[in-house]
């Protein structure tokens, strides 16, 4: 008798155990699923190792700045795109020197010379904008951060916007020298317009190339898509700058370019900013 009510006792504990067994493992899974219904808005790799929770974004001003530092300090030393389109900028100033064979060029000629050789010398620096990360890994190390997409974007602006500006240090004193365009009276007016021109230059071309380096002909694609999109602007700009470089007249830029190249400034910052995060992922 004494050893079957033990038996009967021994199979009392095991399914109590059982059962509170059972009650753990729905209590985990409940757990489990509200921290995965947390974090499902989370971006990728936003959620701590071994835990459901959320981890911290970096803040955005952040993420921008580590990027930026990081390529500029990648043109430091591999100097790959600045000092290119600075030497296809002075080139092409040589070649127009010889080619026009006049003392000095003013007006509309001195206008698209400018701006013709500054688009040109741009798209060397576009071609290479995400070349790197590409091949290197950068853009899906990028994407598991816990970080805004935008954020690369902004980078991406930013760094082609410091091309440019060392870009525009070169080769306007080397257009003024070599082709000797009167444009000391418009230098004031004159950064106005190259300022409204490298932003949306620096906009259309990380637009450009980021869909252009998913592809196999990157090199190819990305003048034939960013021409097109870069002719407004050189239009705008070449309208702008026409009235300053004419000699003995203190002409200033029509108000209509700039308001043009502003507001063409505007509406591809929006779509860059709407569309750039499918571009990534894709």
């Amino acid at each position: 008798m004494s050893a079957q009510r033990e038996s009967q006792v021994a199979a009392a504990q095991r399914e109590s155990q059982v059962a509170a067994a059972q009650r753990e493992s729905q209590v985990a899974g409940a757990s489990r699923e509200g921290e995965l219904s947390l974090g499902a808005g989370a971006p990728a790799g936003a959620l701590r190792a071994g835990e459901g929770t959320p981890a911290p974004t970096v803040p955005l001003r952040r993420a921008v700045g580590a990027l930026l530092r990081k390529e500029l300090l990648v043109e430091l030393r591999t100097l790959e795109s600045v000092p290119g389109m600075s030497l296809f900028a002075l080139s092409t100033f040589v070649v127009f020197h010889f080619a026009l064979n006049r003392n000095s060029v003013e007006g509309d000629l001195a206008t698209g010379v400018l701006w013709v050789t500054l688009l040109f010398a741009s798209l060397l620096g576009v071609n290479r904008l995400f070349v790197a990360d590409a091949e290197e890994g950068g853009v899906d190390g990028f994407l598991l951060a816990p970080v805004d997409r935008s954020a690369m974007l902004i980078a991406k602006e930013l760094t082609l916007l410091c091309y440019l500006v060392v870009l525009e240090l070169v080769a306007v004193p080397a257009f003024a020298l070599l082709l000797s365009v009167p444009m000391a009276h418009a230098l004031p007016d004159l950064l106005l317009v190259l300022a409204l021109a490298d932003v949306g230059v620096a906009v259309v071309g990380t637009l450009v190339a980021a869909l252009a380096v998913q592809t196999r002909a990157r090199d190819l694609l990305g003048p034939l898509l960013g021409l097109p999109l870069l002719v407004p602007i050189v239009i705008g700009a070449a309208r702008a700058t026409s009235p300053l470089l004419v000699a003995g007249h203190a002409g200033t830029p029509a108000a209509r370019w700039l308001a043009m190249l502003a507001l063409y400034d505007l509406i591809f910052g929006l779509i860059a900013y709407a569309v750039f995060d499918f571009l990534l992922e894709d």
